[in-house]
């Protein structure tokens, strides 16, 4: 397998989504050196690290025949699974939870690559189940996707927010795949379900001592979220103080925000994890509504340029790729702002190319750098 990049792909290179990943990290790099300004340490300079290695990663992934990356899905699938599973034997602890690897002075989230090994799996078993293109899918034909979506999703707990991420981006692959009508309904109904639980469990009156189901098997921070959800002025001190926090902060930015390092939620430090999953709050305070648009609009476009090298990728293996990728920055985006504005639940989840984070800020580029590489040899076969 030879590595390099041909003239006639450079052309092919999406060089749209190339300049708007960079936007998005840059400014993402202007955001954090004021969410962690003193005496908190200078976070901007270690994510600028952490974007010039993700940006060698992506390069990395760029190098290499996508179809290549294709016969490699399993063996990557693999190293992720052993990767969560040594997590739960060596994982560095904090707040409560073991999520990273230390390495040294590194530190490695895996669930965060997990969700770029389920894409590709996902895309190669789509690939390889080969039907007429007007043919729908029934559940004889999803079923290996669907239980690897499961299984992916619980060796991420108990971290719930990308456990939830991994079955939304699977759920979107499946729905790109075209499902038959007749599982359509079986998922709207159990999203009823669902919120038929959740109402049991949460909304519904207490007094009459009923049995509940979620609440019984989430851990007691993790149902104080949902509660402080829907009942966000219950617990100000408590589950809703970050979502009060959070809403202040962006409220209190109005149309053009109150400039660069002028934030009071932000310099006072009353918002919390500013850098990681509140960074968007940071954004918002500091530079108002109408930024927030243009972000906004920058990360419509990545979802553009991603779904348009999907439907012109040459082959099933490419186009799921291409499509899976931008399912799940799709929901990290959706969830992340969210959960900032009170519209979902406090979920772990970062904001992409926004947050501080290596794992996060690798995983994202390593994922646009699969997309590219099925748009640069799109022409190839």
């Amino acid at each position: 397998m030879l590595l390099r990049i041909e003239r006639r792909m450079v052309p092919h290179v999406p060089w749209g989504l190339v300049a708007v990943t960079l936007a998005i990290a840059v400014l993402g790099i202007w955001n954090l050196a004021s969410a962690s300004r003193p005496p908190h340490s200078p976070l901007w300079t270690r994510q600028t690290i952490n974007l010039a290695v993700g940006l060698l990663a992506a390069l990395g992934v760029c190098l290499v025949d996508y179809r290549f990356l294709q016969r490699m899905a399993w063996p990557f699938y693999g190293l992720n699974v052993a990767l969560l599973l040594l997590l739960r034997v060596l994982g560095h602890r904090a707040k409560g939870e073991a999520s990273w690897l230390a390495l040294g002075p590194l530190r490695m989230e895996p669930a965060e690559f997990m969700k770029v090994a389920l894409i590709v799996v996902l895309a190669k078993l789509f690939h390889d189940h080969q039907k007429q293109p007007d043919e729908a899918l029934g559940l004889r034909d999803i079923w290996k996707p669907a239980l690897l979506a499961l299984v992916s999703a619980g060796l991420v707990l108990p971290d719930l927010g990308n456990a939830m991420m991994v079955l939304l981006t699977a759920t979107t692959v499946l729905l790109f795949a075209r499902l038959r009508r007749g599982l359509l309904v079986t998922g709207l109904v159990a999203v009823l379900g669902l919120s038929a639980i959740i109402w049991n469990d949460y909304v519904r009156d207490p007094s009459d001592g009923h049995r509940t189901l979620i609440r019984s098997v989430l851990k007691r921070h993790q149902s104080a979220r949902i509660a402080g959800w829907l009942s966000p002025d219950s617990d100000l001190r408590g589950s809703g103080y970050h979502a009060a926090q959070s809403k202040i902060a962006v409220g209190s930015g109005g149309f053009l925000g109150k400039g660069w390092m002028q934030g009071t939620q932000t310099g006072l430090f009353f918002l919390p994890e500013q850098h990681t999953d509140f960074i968007f709050s940071v954004w918002a305070e500091e530079h108002g509504f109408l930024a927030c648009l243009v972000l906004l609009v920058l990360y419509g476009l990545i979802f553009s340029f991603a779904l348009g090298v999907s439907f012109q990728a040459r082959d099933r293996f490419g186009a799921f790729l291409a499509a899976g990728v931008a399912a799940m920055l799709f929901w990290q985006v959706f969830e992340n702002i969210g959960m900032v504005v009170g519209l979902l639940p406090v979920t772990g989840i970062t904001l992409p190319l926004m947050s501080y984070g290596g794992s996060s800020m690798v995983s994202v580029l390593l994922s646009l750098g699969l997309v590219a590489n099925v748009s640069m040899r799109r022409h190839l076969f």
